[in-house]
């Protein structure tokens, strides 16, 4: 189906290219929303940003809309993950279609968490995806989307750095945050119903706590350990992140007398989403000492 499906898709965007005039805009496609909010903040208006997995999608299996592949042939450059399931089916097949384009991996950027499991029905992962939830990832994100705007448009090469460093002076006062609301409760365990956090807990000295086993909900076995957990650990809350099913989440919540907390890291805002994320991380710490 997924073969019938891209034929379908690269039918209709040759049929849109060759129906329509090209309008010239220059146009970056990016993976995920998050991607969008930096290049939007280093480029501005120079460029219009194509986003394949839009808000309220599970960048894990997702699968294109011919409407995206249509501006993915018309892209000078492409933003990738390198590390999210639907890429590792579709990456390539994006590249054929538009040979031309510019490639940036953002997880060359930084320091990998390698996965240790497969989530079932989703592509295998290389690394945890995750990274961009972290400041001090997103600092390295920056630098090299800026570098590949720069590239791409050198003529505007010094409203790009002005436009970069007002940004990491953005990215840099969040990470003084999360330093200064974690630095008392560095060691400390959260729970997250899918693991999404990881790169978080690890730049600021957290433990994350997953309640799904291998992409599944967690066997009788698990949730004993996650009951017992919670005890010992005084965990009341449960996070979990917009595009999956809270029932899940509430069910298990249930279990372990917390309450579910909705994150939103997919978001197309990076720096209202983080900063969210950041402060019911540290309110969950701060209630469980209560």
């Amino acid at each position: 189906m997924k073969k019938v499906f891209f034929i379908i898709a690269v039918i209709i965007a040759i049929s849109c290219n060759r129906n329509s005039p090209d309008s010239g805009a220059k146009i970056i496609t990016v993976s995920i929303a998050p991607f969008g909010y930096f290049v939007k903040e280093i480029a501005g208006d120079d460029f219009n940003v194509n986003i394949m997995v839009p808000a309220g999608a599970n960048p894990h299996i997702y699968e294109p809309y011919p409407e995206q592949i249509t501006k993915l042939r018309k892209s000078v450059a492409y933003i990738s993950n390198g590390f999210l399931g639907f890429e590792m089916t579709w990456l390539d097949r994006f590249y054929e279609m538009n040979t031309s384009m510019t490639r940036l991996s953002l997880g060359d950027a930084i320091v990998p968490i390698r996965s240790e499991h497969e989530h079932e029905g989703e592509h295998s992962e290389g690394a945890d995806p995750h990274y961009w939830v972290s400041p001090k990832c997103a600092a390295s994100m920056a630098l090299s989307v800026k570098e590949l705007i720069s590239s791409l448009n050198p003529s505007a090469t010094e409203k790009y750095e002005s436009n970069y460093a007002t940004l990491v002076s953005k990215i840099g006062e969040i990470d003084k945050k999360a330093s200064s609301l974690f630095s008392s409760y560095r060691g400390e365990s959260f729970m997250i119903y899918h693991p999404n956090l990881a790169y978080l807990a690890r730049d600021y000295g957290l433990k994350e706590v997953s309640v799904e086993f291998e992409g599944k909900e967690p066997p009788p076995s698990r949730l004993k350990e996650l009951i017992d957990l919670s005890r010992t650990k005084n965990i009341h809350t449960i996070f979990v992140q917009r595009e999956y099913d809270v029932r899940n989440a509430k069910a298990i919540a249930d279990e372990i007398d917390a309450e579910v907390v909705v994150i939103d890291p997919l978001s197309g805002d990076w720096m209202k989403s983080t900063t969210d994320i950041i402060e019911a991380l540290h309110l969950s710490f701060t209630n469980s000492r209560k």
